[in-house]
């Protein structure tokens, strides 16, 4: 269950692919998208990924409740859908300069379609692979329309059924998916790290048989990395170049500093995992020299009685094991002993 986004293989038991959303951090200006393009090569992600739409391509303007985020959201209460979209979204005469810069730095860079005219954009700039956003898993129809493509589709499943994801899964399989990357997630923003049940990892893999990464927004990036010890292969979380500048998504994106700390530690994570084999490893082979034996601890003569004052268990290795003190104590040591010498039988 591997395949290749650009350049990088992914997928179940290779290292976490780590991917950078921009989604509107760039606060509605090309410099300042350019700049986060070059703080997520800078920090050693593997990918960058953007969200193509138009306002009027995800939602209509009207201004009711029904196009109105609840007043308790914690950072949107109360905006309208039409509003907050065409603060948050990244122009289409943006994409190719962020394309080109990305893929100058060696960044593979993909994106989020959300109608035909994003996935016709993305085709022209020849994107690797395609993510379908949580919202976006029960329009069967643009999932089918991405998967002709034959390139590889990232699924998030935030808020979706096991039906919902069946769906989705089957719909992409059978439109020629060039591969299926499922996320957990939890499509909240910010999310709670309680509610992302990184267990339900493993279970998505296992029923349908597709590797399985995490789209998070939790604060920070200890949810991230402990998702890698549970087989998350794919990592996604949003960054911004300063949480201050009061970007859209700023409140649960990680910093530069902070997305260069996920590569490095998801990495460390993954590493960890190993085997299943128990013993001493390599790297062990010389703590095994400083466990505890049985040594002389002072000059002693031959004839001797061995007692708890002339014989210890003490560090390092190299004499009698420290459970054979009971048979010891008592014997008489048959030659001169100098003080530190390993205990053996010989000996007494």
């Amino acid at each position: 269950m591997t395949f290749k986004i650009g350049s990088h293989l992914v997928g179940t038991g290779e290292r976490p692919f780590v991917v950078a959303e921009m989604s509107g951090n760039h606060n509605g200006d090309l410099d300042r998208a350019l700049a986060i393009v070059d703080a997520v090569a800078a920090s050693g992600a593997h990918a960058l990924k953007l969200q193509t739409y138009r306002p009027d391509t995800i939602t209509i303007d009207v201004d009711t409740p029904d196009f109105r985020i609840s007043g308790e959201h914690e950072l949107w209460g109360g905006q309208n859908l039409y509003r907050l979209y065409e603060k948050a979204h990244t122009p289409y005469e943006w994409h190719r300069p962020i394309f080109e810069r990305a893929r100058a730095l060696g960044l593979t860079v993909f994106s989020s379609p959300f109608d035909a005219s994003a996935v016709e954009l993305l085709e022209e700039l020849d994107a690797p692979a395609y993510k379908i956003a949580s919202s976006e898993l029960v329009d069967l129809p643009l999932i089918r329309l991405v998967a002709a493509t034959g390139k590889p589709m990232v699924i998030s499943t935030g808020m979706a059924t096991l039906a919902e994801i069946d769906a989705a899964v089957h719909t992409a399989r059978d439109g020629g998916a060039g591969g299926i990357i499922l996320l957990a997630c939890t499509a909240s923003y910010p999310a709670p790290p309680a509610d992302s049940n990184l267990r339900r990892i493993p279970v998505l893999a296992d029923a349908f048989g597709v590797p399985v990464g995490l789209s998070d927004h939790t604060p920070g990036i200890g949810v991230p990395v402990a998702s890698v010890a549970l087989g998350a292969c794919f990592i996604e979380k949003h960054v911004t170049l300063d949480r201050a500048d009061g970007g859209v998504d700023s409140d649960f994106s990680l910093n530069p500093t902070e997305l260069a700390a996920l590569v490095v530690e998801s990495e460390r994570a993954y590493a960890a995992l190993g085997g299943t084999a128990v013993g001493p490893t390599p790297a062990e082979r010389e703590g095994l020299r400083f466990r505890r034996s049985l040594y002389v601890v002072a000059d002693v003569r031959a004839g001797d009685e061995v007692t708890v004052h002339n014989v210890r268990s003490i560090r390092p290795a190299g004499g009698l094991p420290p459970v054979e003190i009971d048979r010891v104590l008592g014997r008489r040591f048959t030659a001169d002993v100098a003080r530190g010498a390993a205990l053996s039988w010989d000996l007494i």
